[in-house]
Parts: structure tokens; C-alpha cells; sequence
């Protein structure tokens, strides 16, 4: 690729690379610069611009984003469509994100244009959760290098996967002592149901006994044989050496010792046993605890299906020291660990959140008295198809503003989970149900996806889109959808118009704004016309529902 400093008359074809404010005009930069753009950068008075050219082999970003990230993402792992190259990749299921550190670190050592960034390994994701982007630094690189980075990425099977936590069945035994109290049983119990609940099992048989080898090692031996997957012990006093009562029990029940102590704290004093297939864990006393200790790590890989070994329990060192005790030799209990510091979940880095508005409170005057939103389409409501469409996508929470006719509306969007927000002042027009939907939202909110409820076909893949393509930081704050040229909805907005959009008065959104901030708008070309087609005529409608109805006509076979 050369890049430098190109005459205006030579700049056809060229890719910008800086950003051109020209009148009401913006060019953004990685444009491809087309006739039409260097009359208008000519007529200007600028006689150079700093572009890119590609060289024979060289790959745009994007097409050398979406092959590196179609070559990263294994199971339950989707992609996004590529945007100034860069490709963000989500989790499908709840689990944990499990790849190959040195794996990921050879494809990074590449080329210095081709970078992948992660979550921590073995990070416990929700479905829609961001776990990585690929992301492409210059405008075009060597298409070598994408060969080398993608067999990297496929090498032995795609670099990430999500393991996804499955219903286990779980039992827990419990020891006591002289003068051991109940409660203290009774409240280790709930906490580890609790436990188990996080992860989408439940409790399946608990019982208790002397914390005696003779005692436990029958009810060790009873519960995997009674079909738990998983058999957690809890003794009364915490495991002290490989010949402990505990390890004791469980090797008197026919099980082995697999491992004692792990680099983590708390939880150092784990130990790891197996009875035939089913694990045994020797549980540390932090595990009475709620607060994330070193028997989470290796509760969640058990039950998301992850094999845990002497060897991975040995590699957990690293990020091991989830809690400070400053006050040793306190009692833990006594110590002030910062109450955040021991989640893993709480240093995940969240990608953009981005919501969305589904404005449903209007009168439908064009369509000459019944309400559109109610109209079936396909046998669904409209606002009901809309409503699927929002929730296909990974724009959450989705808000519904509601106002005409609101009691059917809500009927109409039944059971989805669509949070609903009241506009008695819908009346005042389309300003109201924007400002009550943009105030119902979530602080933490960094953007949001403006649909009217009359956009049934707009798909969750082009929301998606829109997302994808949203970064403040690089001047992309309003992400306007396109299609052959022409804008159409919905638009995704940044925070910091909020503001400007609660102050609108009347029937109107924000499209002024757009105008009035050209060079923060990013226009993205969809693939369908589904971004340009709301239903406010009759014919419009009745159109809708012959495209709807139609039959597919398969091509014959030759």
C-alpha cells in the first residue's frame, strides 16, 4: 500500500485518509474517493489530499477483518458485519470464553496491522456480550499476512468458543464437629445453591455427617452413585494435607486424589478429587462465602463441560489474587477486601451498550382512522413484528413508548420483553414519545436506536450494522443507515445528543441534527430496502402484505 500526499487530479480511486469538511459536506476519512468527491475537494481549492493506494495483493480492511474473524469464531461465537476495519465478535450463550493464549498470541505477532483483542481466557459471558474484535490498523494490508493470521486462527479448530454452563446435577455434603451449629450449615447450603443457581443448576441433594473418613466416604460414594455429576464436600474443618479426612473419605470410597492447592486466593486449600468419572471437590472455607474464590474458577469450567486437570489448576496463578487481606493473621472474616475487587465479572471491559426506542404511541392520521401498529401482518401485529426484529438484534434494553390507543398496543406486544413507557402527551407529536423513551433509559446507556413501530422488515442484522459501526471516539456518533445512496431509519444517536433531542418540540425528530453534525455521521449501506419501507397509507400496508404473502418461486433445475 502507498500512502502520502496524492494530486487532486490523480486522487479517483484513492482512499482518504484524513477527514474533509467541504461546505455542508463531510468526507470521511477511508473513503474511496469517486469522481464526483474530487470535483468537489477541486472546486475547494485543494490541489492534494493524503491518501491510500493499493498495490497488487494488497486486502481492504473490512474483507481482511470479516476472513480473520469467520477463521477466529467456534461455537456459539457470532460475527459482525466488518466496519473501518473492524470486526466484533459475540457470545451466543451463556458460558465461558475458552481459546488458546499462545494460539492468540502468534496471530498477533504476524503483522503489526493485524490485532486481535480478547476477553480474559476462560471469562464468563452472557448471551450478545462482546468477547472480542479483530481489528485491521492501516486501510489495506498484504494478503500473506491474512492467510498467515487466519491459519493461525484455525489451526487445530477456531481460536474462540464459548462454553455454555449446562443444568448439572449437584450434591453436597457437609461435616460437622462437636459444638458445629447449624445455622453455620444451614447458610453454607443456601450460599452454594446460590452458587449453583448462577450458573443455571440447582442444588439436587444435600446431607450431612461426622467430619469422620468412615462417615463421609459411604454418602461420597452414594451420591455419584446416584447420579450427581458433580459431588461437592464441605468440611467442618478446612483440608490441611493430602491425608486429610476428606482425601481420606473419598480414596476409601474408591475415588483418587487429583490435585491439592491451587495458586489462588482465597481458595488455596481446594482440593480436587474424582470418584470413576464424577469430580469430587474438597471444598475451601471461603466457599461459604458469596465472594468469588478460586472454587468458582473451577466450578464454572465443571459446569460449563471444561476439563479441569492438576495442570490447569496449577496455571490459574496468574489474576490468582482475587482479594488483598491486609490484616493478616485476622480471621478473613475480619479482613476489608474491596467488595467488587473479587469479580471476574466486574473487570470484563462491556463493549458500547447501545438501547433501543420502539415509538409506538402515534395516531396513524394517514392511514384514515385505524391504528397501523395493530394492523396483522402474516397474522402478527405490526408493532409485535417490529418489536421481533429489535429483539433479534443486540441492542438492549428495547423501550417501547406507548400513547394511541395504548392498552391494544400493549396487548399487541403480549409477552416479548419489551420494557413499555407511557406518553400521555402523545398527541404533541413525535418530540413527546422521543423524549419519554430517551428519559425511561439506563444511565449507563452509551447510545440509542430510534425505530418507528411502522418498520417491520427492518432486520436485527442491520441494527447490528449500526453498532457495529459506532465508535464516538473515531467521529462515528450518529450511524445513519443507507441504501443505493438514499438515508433511510433507524438511526442509531450517541448520548450526547440527548440532550439536544429532548429539547425538540412539536411533530419532528432529530433529523436536523444530522445536518447540523455532518462530520460525526457514519452512513451505512444496507443490503435491503427494508431500511426505507414505514407503513402510514393504506396502500402501503396492503402493498406490505402482498410482499409479505407471496410465494417464493424456486428456479427450476437445468
Amino acid at each position: 500500500m502507498r500512502f502520502g500526499e496524492v494530486p487532486i487530479a490523480e486522487a479517483a480511486g484513492a482512499i482518504l485518509a484524513h477527514s474533509l469538511r467541504l461546505a455542508d459536506t463531510a468526507l470521511k476519512k477511508g473513503r474511496v474517493l469517486n469522481p464526483a468527491d474530487v470535483e468537489l475537494i477541486a472546486a475547494a481549492g485543494i490541489d492534494h489530499v493524503v491518501a491510500a493506494r493499493l498495490d497488487p495483493g494488497d486486502i481492504r480492511e473490512d474483507e481482511a477483518a470479516t476472513r480473520i474473524a469467520a477463521a477466529i469464531a467456534g461455537a456459539d461465537i457470532a460475527t459482525a458485519t466488518a466496519f473501518t476495519g473492524r470486526a466484533n465478535l459475540f457470545a451466543e450463550a451463556r458460558g465461558l470464553l475458552v481459546f488458546d493464549r499462545d494460539r492468540l498470541d502468534r496471530l498477533n505477532l504476524v503483522d503489526e496491522g493485524v490485532t486481535l483483542g480478547t476477553l480474559p481466557p476462560f471469562a464468563v459471558v452472557e448471551p450478545r456480550q462482546m468477547v472480542a474484535t479483530v481489528k485491521i490498523i492501516p486501510f489495506a494490508v498484504p494478503e500473506t499476512a491474512i492467510a498467515a493470521a487466519a491459519a493461525f486462527a484455525a489451526q487445530g479448530g477456531p481460536l474462540l468458543r464459548v462454553a455454555a454452563f449446562a443444568p448439572r446435577r449437584v450434591a453436597l455434603i457437609q461435616t460437622r464437629l462437636p459444638g458445629f451449629k447449624e445455622s453455620i450449615l444451614d447458610k453454607t447450603r443456601d450460599v452454594t445453591a446460590q452458587r449453583l443457581a448462577a450458573l443455571g443448576c440447582a442444588l439436587a441433594a444435600e446431607e450431612r455427617c461426622d467430619h469422620d473418613a468412615a462417615d463421609l466416604a459411604p454418602r461420597i460414594a452414594a451420591a455419584a452413585a446416584g447420579g450427581a455429576e458433580i459431588v461437592l464436600v464441605h468440611g467442618a474443618s478446612v483440608i490441611v494435607d493430602r491425608r486429610d479426612v476428606i482425601p481420606a473419605a473419598i480414596e476409601a470410597a474408591g475415588g483418587r486424589i487429583e490435585h491439592f492447592g491451587m495458586p489462588v486466593d482465597p481458595g488455596n486449600m481446594l482440593l480436587l478429587g474424582r470418584l470413576g468419572d464424577t469430580p469430587v471437590l474438597g471444598l475451601p472455607g471461603c466457599a461459604r462465602s458469596p465472594k468469588v474464590n478460586g472454587f468458582d474458577w473451577v466450578l464454572e469450567r465443571l459446569i460449563a463441560g471444561v476439563p479441569v486437570g492438576p495442570a490447569d489448576i496449577m496455571r490459574m496463578g496468574a489474576g490468582g489474587l482475587l482479594a488483598e487481606i491486609p490484616s493478616r493473621p485476622l480471621p478473613r472474616a475480619e479482613a476489608s477486601p474491596a467488595p467488587d475487587a473479587t469479580s471476574r465479572q466486574a473487570k470484563v471491559p462491556p463493549g458500547p451498550r447501545i438501547a433501543a426506542l420502539l415509538l409506538a404511541a402515534g395516531r396513524s392520521r394517514r392511514m384514515g382512522g385505524p391504528n397501523k401498529l395493530l394492523e396483522e401482518i402474516d397474522g402478527v401485529p405490526m408493532v409485535a413484528r417490529t418489536a421481533q426484529r429489535l429483539l433479534s438484534s443486540h441492542a438492549r434494553p428495547i423501550v417501547a413508548v406507548l400513547g394511541n390507543q395504548a392498552d391494544a398496543v400493549d396487548a399487541a406486544l403480549g409477552k416479548l420483553p419489551i420494557e413499555r413507557v407511557p406518553n400521555p402527551a402523545f398527541a404533541e407529536g413525535l418530540s413527546s414519545s422521543l423524549k419519554r423513551g430517551l428519559a425511561a433509559l439506563p444511565a449507563d446507556i452509551d447510545g440509542v436506536i430510534v425505530c418507528l413501530g411502522d418498520m417491520p422488515l427492518v432486520a436485527g442484522r442491520d441494527l447490528d450494522r449500526l453498532i457495529a459501526a459506532f465508535n464516538p471516539l473515531e467521529g462515528r456518533a450518529i450511524i445513519v443507515p443507507t441504501r443505493r445512496g438514499k438515508r433511510g431509519n433507524p438511526v442509531l444517536w450517541a448520548r450526547r445528543f440527548f440532550p439536544d433531542m429532548a429539547e425538540l418540540a412539536g411533530d419532528v425528530g432529530a433529523k436536523h441534527l444530522i445536518g447540523e453534525h455532518a462530520e460525526l455521521v457514519a452512513e451505512i449501506e444496507m443490503d435491503s430496502d427494508s431500511v426505507l419501507i414505514d407503513i402510514d397509507t393504506p396502500e402501503a400496508l396492503a402493498a406490505l402484505r402482498e410482499k409479505v404473502n407471496a410465494p417464493v418461486v424456486k428456479p427450476s433445475a437445468a
